[in-house]
């Protein structure tokens, strides 16, 4: 297999070929082990730093799973399949798109915060990056939805909070349903997505949360949700 180029990306780029090795290869199996960390760094060419955060965003899209003491497992062939599950037996079924954005105000802001105070300097440039590739899909006319997903995720995992990392699904999920938010507010997203990134870099962590809410706040506007 081809190794990763390296670059700012890096991480992702790591996470990419992983997932072709269980979606397109199918060297992988649902329940299956991945190689440990030291072979798997070793074949992708890349840092066991850099591998982990890979596996880090593999787990946030619901590919894999990192067992304590026995290593990381595929849980699902698709990623989608676990778009609506969050922290052990919580599920999404029900909720309408007001609740699942109603969430997001409630712990998006504060992960901004966090991540403002503990974003090391790679977390921070995977989310410039992220901001970066958002504007050119966009000037393409292409979708920005799994970037979108992979911008919110990355930032509440620079929080280093492992309960947050676990209710990525439920993030995921809300803007997967807020599809006219893509159509209609993808102004907002950019102007937003810039200014977060402004405070995060300045390590201001009471502006990243205020500009997160207002992120959110966004999105229910444009998708004709009212907050209370």
């Amino acid at each position: 297999m081809t190794k990763v180029k390296a670059g700012v990306s890096l991480a992702e780029q790591a996470a990419q070929s992983i997932m072709e090795m269980i979606l397109t290869e199918r060297r992988f199996q649902t329940g299956d082990k991945l190689p440990n960390e030291m072979e798997l760094a070793e074949e992708l060419g890349i840092s066991r730093v850099t591998l982990r955060e890979a596996i880090r965003i593999l787990c946030t899209r619901g590919l894999v799973e990192i067992r304590r003491g026995r290593g990381t497992y595929v849980i699902s062939r698709d990623p989608r399949d676990t778009a609506g599950e969050g922290i052990g037996s919580l599920t999404t079924s029900g909720a309408d798109l007001r609740d699942l954005l109603e969430i997001r105000l409630m712990v998006e802001p504060m992960a901004a915060y966090y991540a403002a105070k503990r974003a090391t300097e790679e977390e921070l440039e995977r989310i410039e990056a992220l901001c970066r590739r958002i504007e050119e899909l966009d000037a393409d006319g292409k979708s920005v939805l799994r970037e979108e997903q992979d911008f919110h995720n990355a930032i509440a995992m620079a929080s280093h909070n492992r309960v947050m990392e676990q209710l990525l699904p439920v993030i995921n999920k809300s803007i997967l349903a807020d599809v006219h938010y893509f159509k209609v507010g993808v102004t907002f997203s950019l102007q937003d997505h810039h200014q977060i990134v402004q405070y995060l870099r300045a390590r201001n962590a009471e502006g990243a949360k205020t500009v997160m809410r207002l992120h959110i706040i966004h999105a229910y506007q444009v998708s004709g949700q009212t907050i209370e």
